[in-house]
């Protein structure tokens, strides 16, 4: 009876094992979790410090207080090299490692500065866009208030005003005062025939 049991429940773990594996082809994914860190060869880094780092540097290489210290160390370089016993010189006539250091400053500093117009451009665009979407809204709003103008001078076209009124008025005092002198002449022949 024991061992129609383990048979039973080893068939029945068997069975799941296989129907999980062969649904999901892999460990089980769990989406209410995240996703554990895969292990890379190259390490992590935030794109937006590196770029903001790259913006600083690039603003730094624009500046004349780089150029006078670079004019500074290459001129203190060059006097140290020639001036100094030839024990204490690191750096021969050629200056080749001068010239090292020159290139590898500027084969960091060029992608750098490009990196930096780069991000310089994304932001120039959204601000293009930005500009140009209130643009729109700015002339949807324009045109809105215009036709509302028209509709009013339109509608104040057919509303009456003071003397329109006046005018009408006048008319109409007149017309009732006309019509007063015609039925009292109307009724001056009747008094007339009553008295005969």
């Amino acid at each position: 009876m024991a061992s129609d049991r383990t048979d039973k429940d080893g068939a029945a773990k068997e069975r799941a094992r296989a129907g999980s594996t062969a649904l999901t082809r892999g460990p089980r994914v769990r989406l209410d979790q995240p996703r554990p860190q895969r292990r890379r060869l190259l390490p992590d880094y935030d794109p937006e410090a590196f770029g903001r780092l790259s913006e600083r540097v690039a603003r730094f290489l624009g500046t004349g207080r780089f150029i006078v210290l670079m004019t500074l160390v290459i001129i203190l370089w060059v006097i140290w090299n020639i001036t100094v016993p030839k024990a204490l010189r690191f750096d021969e006539y050629p200056f080749i490692f001068l010239t090292l250091a020159l290139s590898l400053q500027a084969s960091y500093a060029a992608p750098l500065i490009l990196l930096a117009q780069n991000r310089q451009d994304d932001r120039d665009r959204v601000t293009q866009e930005q500009e140009r979407t209130q643009n729109e809204r700015s002339i949807a709003d324009t045109e809105y208030l215009t036709r509302e103008i028209a509709a009013l001078r339109m509608g104040l076209g057919e509303v009456a005003t003071r003397d329109w009124l006046r005018s009408e008025l006048q008319d109409l005092m007149k017309d009732l005062g006309e019509q007063r002198e015609r039925l009292a002449e109307d009724a001056r022949p009747e008094r007339d025939e009553s008295d005969r």
